[in-house]
């Protein structure tokens, strides 16, 4: 999360924000509450000391920042759901599960937002979904970029597992 939250300072590269992908494999690998606020805290921390050291940076730091909340608690919720079940990266449940639950943080932080940020005039959420549209195609492939690496990386490591057991 360090190194791809969009407002970090630590190096020249700026990579696409990882924190809905962590998220969500923080559902499914830790589970519990307490990793959930520890992650929010590491995210909130990251954003308000970029915006301390580059006013900049704070932009979106209104009460619409927020909405991240329920919308990064929707994600930890699908990792939730995928650990319970028998193969977590099969490959349908978790397409559908990565979609789901990324359309709806983008919707959720979307709207939190436009709707409470103070930034824009509320003219109701019709509006704010319009407003909001234009970044649904780079929220989205950036987040499932990382989500086919991590289910690819999950692929291979099955992978190096079976043929371990079977040369053994």
């Amino acid at each position: 999360m360090l190194l791809t939250r969009g407002s970090h300072a630590l190096t020249a590269v700026a990579f696409p924000d990882a924190s809905l992908a962590i998220f969500l494999l923080g559902g499914l690998f830790l589970g519990r509450a307490v990793w959930f606020v520890a992650f929010f805290v590491l995210a909130s921390l990251i954003d308000f000391g970029a915006a301390a050291l580059d006013p900049m940076q704070g932009f979106c730091l209104t009460d619409g920042y927020w909405g991240l909340i329920p919308a990064y608690a929707v994600m930890w919720m699908g990792g939730r759901f995928l650990g319970k079940q028998q193969n977590p990266f099969a490959v349908m449940p978790y397409s559908i599960v990565s979609v789901v639950t990324t359309l709806a943080a983008f919707v959720i932080s979307t709207q939190a937002y436009y709707l409470f940020s103070g930034r824009f005039p509320n003219h109701g959420m019709q509006e704010t979904i319009q407003y909001g549209w234009n970044y649904l195609p780079t929220y989205l492939g950036y987040t499932m970029m990382y989500f086919a690496i991590i289910w690819a990386t999950a692929q291979l490591i099955r992978r190096v597992r079976i043929d371990r057991t079977v040369q053994a």
